[in-house]
């Protein structure tokens, strides 16, 4: 049976769908996700192919930079996916799903720029950067 998720944005007006399973949940702390988010990024990604949006109109894109885009809501602008240019995946937000979401941690990435006002420590494995590439979906 093939897993399907759903979820959207905080006023509903894009909503997306995933079918298959989903990569576990990635903690990115770099400068730029910091910053748009105003803490850490908790994100979990999809194959191109298994991700359906609804609202497309709504969805907005900004070129965070050379290399990758985030999408949000235009209207109430929650953060929705980040996808790196040239690539068949996106990454989409965790908390954006609907629960249960069956999601689980994974690992943090960029720990080397994470904010000085908290602590990693849950056990998961840590990259100073984006050392190792992280998969889509785990076994």
């Amino acid at each position: 049976m093939t897993q399907i998720h759903r979820g959207g944005c905080l006023c509903g007006a894009v909503r997306f769908t995933t079918s298959g399973r989903l990569r576990g949940v990635v903690y990115c702390h770099c400068t730029q996700c910091r910053r748009q988010t105003g803490h850490f990024v908790a994100a979990t990604s999809a194959p191109d192919a298994a991700l359906s949006v609804e609202g497309n109109g709504n969805l907005a894109w900004y070129g965070a930079s050379a290399h990758a885009k985030r999408g949000f809501c235009r209207t109430c602008g929650s953060l929705l996916f980040w996808k790196q240019e040239g690539t068949d995946t996106t990454s989409i937000m965790a908390g954006a799903f609907d629960r249960p979401s069956g999601l689980a941690g994974d690992s943090h990435i960029f720990v080397a720029d994470k904010g000085d006002y908290y602590e990693i420590n849950d056990g998961l494995p840590q990259f100073a950067d984006y050392e190792t590439p992280v998969a889509v979906a785990r076994g």
